[in-house]
């Protein structure tokens, strides 16, 4: 097995990677924090992170026809702006300082953004290019550690958006920016055979729980989506926190 697995642990991470994929297909974000968090807690989770960005690219094409219409490509290249220069800062960081330090940080700020949004609150105003670029900059820094997503996603929630149009974004942004990242952790040394071997495996499983995920968005009203995105916002955060202060 990848990584020197025994097959106890490789069953339990393909059931979290299962879940994930689901999380991923439904709301389009929270796939790499779910998988990274359970990992975690039977692992060291940092060889996986290029894995489950790996992954986050798969799934996009399984995505890419329902999603193509409604995807705010202005919001992504703001968003993506800032994120491309903050990753070679945020990936240096996280190779010297480690893993835990900035997750404890990072997941500090989204567990207050979650309940700030769970208050209601929302932005008033339209934020512009500034705005997002700022989102991204602060996105770049927490995607090494897998988890630059969830800061775009509580900065989309806040704002009045359709559902399908939050989701499309929140899948294409996520997509360039591990596109951007990958090969800043091949040049870490983090990319490695495991690497591509462990992906190829999670291929099928990955289809099953987009799929799985895709219909349940399918059923689900404005209302219900925007409330669980929040929640699963502040979940992440907090499993976030457990994990770095626990472990």
């Amino acid at each position: 097995m990848p990584f020197g697995f025994d097959p106890g642990t490789s069953v339990a991470l393909a059931f979290a990677l299962l879940a994930a994929a689901f999380v991923r297909g439904y709301s389009g974000f929270g796939f790499s924090a779910i998988f990274i968090a359970f990992a975690a807690l039977l692992t060291n989770p940092l060889p996986l992170i290029p894995v489950v960005f790996a992954c986050e690219i798969m799934m996009t094409a399984f995505q890419a026809r329902g999603i193509r219409a409604h995807i705010d490509w202005r919001r992504v290249g703001w968003l993506m702006l800032g994120a491309a220069i903050a990753l070679p800062f945020s990936v240096a960081m996280l190779l010297s300082v480690g893993e835990d330090i900035a997750r404890i940080t990072i997941s500090g700020v989204i567990l207050l953004m979650a309940l700030l949004l769970l208050s209601g609150w929302q932005l008033q105003r339209r934020i512009g290019a500034l705005g997002h670029s700022s989102v991204g900059i602060l996105s770049g820094m927490c995607n090494s550690a897998g988890i630059g997503g969830l800061p775009v996603a509580a900065f989309l929630s806040a704002q009045p958006m359709q559902a399908a149009t939050f989701r499309a974004t929140m899948i294409v942004y996520l997509t360039a920016l591990d596109l951007i990242t990958l090969p800043l952790l091949w040049m870490g040394g983090l990319v490695t055979w495991d690497t591509v071997i462990a992906a190829l495996l999670a291929f099928p499983i990955l289809g099953l729980g987009v799929w799985l995920g895709g219909r349940r968005f399918l059923a689900a009203s404005p209302a219900a989506f925007r409330q669980s995105a929040v929640l699963l916002l502040l979940l992440l955060s907090a499993l976030g926190l457990i994990r770095a202060l626990v472990m």
